[in-house]
């Protein structure tokens, strides 16, 4: 399928071009460079300081990291460790032939990197997440503007054929992208139970893989975004593909949705909610679901008590990345759901493993396609960002630290009958 592509100008440039030269604090520099080395001393990795210096407990073959700038990387790490690690990446201060395979030893030990009675002083070091990053109605489309709307370009070039931005499930036998992505589609909707028929709702269009996916089975489909540019693309796709008639790509955010469904899939948007909307993100569920319907979510988790501890931080995914995103747990979300809503589960699945091989081949993609991004505008400094984004989230996937799940709920039968068939 071919397709013409936007190519709006980055609306975000001041984001990632604004980081300054490293913050000065020779205090918390020095200190941050103590626990730098406390924490890379029985690390297998290298670390190679300029000069020669070497850190960490690995040998010949363990990933390596270049500390280039060692002054501005402390002094970054002792500004704000959870922010100035990965800025100090984006300037260069260090660097790795593979950072994915070197976070992910420091993703296996996050919880303990920081020792535990500094860990208590994190209320009074943590940065605040801005006020005007919440997810309010209107706060929610700055944010998911901030992310999708930077160039249908960019993510075309690093994302297989169906354009699809979340997990893919490796089956045994499975190891081109695009049948994984086909093979988590279609679990996705056989969960849901969307066959011939099906009045499905969308929550998070992507570029309009799933919508297309489950017009091709009989669905009707309305599906919901609040980016201008991925709405574009997923209408032109829908249209591409001969479902027009089937599909409606609706500018707007799930809280206004209405109507009635037979079954509601939503692929990794509650990252995207922020945890004081939980509540009222699974009650929509809830409310457009009918008696006796299904609803699939596929969420990304870390650890309940990782959560709870970092739940208020400030991180450089929410500056650079996600604005206003928090990762649940799986206790979070079945609370939640409880809590807020007559659906129970039904079904569960995670796969972690399966995303951390999506990230390597969108990492990898991504990388061949350096010259290309750049003739679409994008600088130097934003490849690196990207690259440390994906080489970040891999290793979380890596270590397992993260997962990712698909977890089905239904909603009883009008007699109060539980369908779990």
């Amino acid at each position: 399928m071919t397709t013409a592509l936007s190519l709006p100008a980055p609306t975000s440039v001041a984001v990632w071009d604004a980081v300054d030269g490293p913050p000065r604090s020779p205090v918390r520099a020095r200190l941050a460079e103590r626990l730098f080395r406390h924490a890379v001393r029985e690390l297998p990795v290298r670390v190679v300081l300029a000069g020669g210096k070497r850190l960490g407990a690995g040998g010949p073959d363990a990933p390596l990291m270049r500390v280039i700038r060692p002054e501005a990387f402390f002094h970054r790490l002792g500004a704000d460790a959870k922010i100035g690690f990965g800025e100090a990446y984006m300037t260069g201060d260090w660097d790795s032939p593979d950072p994915a395979a070197l976070l992910t030893p420091f993703a296996q030990r996050l919880s303990v990197l920081v020792p535990h009675p500094l860990q208590s002083l994190r209320r009074w070091v943590d940065a605040s997440r801005p006020a005007d990053e919440r997810n309010t109605t209107a706060g929610a489309t700055r944010n998911v503007q901030r992310h999708y709307d930077l160039s249908n370009e960019v993510f075309a070039a690093f994302l297989d054929e169906s354009m699809t931005y979340s997990a893919g499930l490796f089956r045994p036998g499975v190891t081109d992208l695009a049948t994984a992505q086909r093979c988590k589609l279609d679990r996705a909707l056989d969960a849901a139970g969307v066959t011939e028929g099906t009045r499905l709702l969308e929550i998070g269009s992507g570029w309009g893989s799933l919508a297309i996916r489950a017009a091709l089975r009989g669905a009707r489909v309305t599906t919901l975004t609040l980016s201008e540019q991925q709405r574009a693309l997923a209408v032109r796709r829908v249209e591409q593909a001969g479902m027009a008639d089937r599909v409606d790509v609706e500018l707007r955010d799930y809280r206004q949705a209405d109507g009635e469904f037979d079954a509601v899939i939503s692929l990794e948007m509650i990252e995207a909610v922020g945890a004081e909307y939980w509540g009222r993100f699974f009650a929509t569920l809830d409310r457009l679901l009918l008696p006796g319907g299904r609803t699939v979510v596929q969420a990304i988790t870390m650890p309940h008590e990782r959560m709870l501890a970092t739940r208020d931080s400030y991180t450089w995914i929410h500056k650079y990345i996600f604005p206003g995103g928090q990762l649940p747990s799986i206790p979070a979300v079945e609370r939640t759901v409880s809590e807020h809503t007559g659906l129970h589960p039904v079904e569960r699945h995670a796969f972690g493993q399966s995303y951390a091989e999506t990230l390597r081949q969108w990492r990898a993609e991504f990388t061949r396609q350096r010259d290309h991004i750049a003739e679409l505008g994008f600088n130097e400094r934003f490849r690196r960002m990207w690259e440390f984004y994906l080489a970040y989230s891999e290793a979380g996937f890596r270590a397992r630290y993260l997962d990712v799940w698909q977890l089905a709920f239904a909603k009883p039968t009008t007699d109060g009958a539980r369908n779990s068939g």
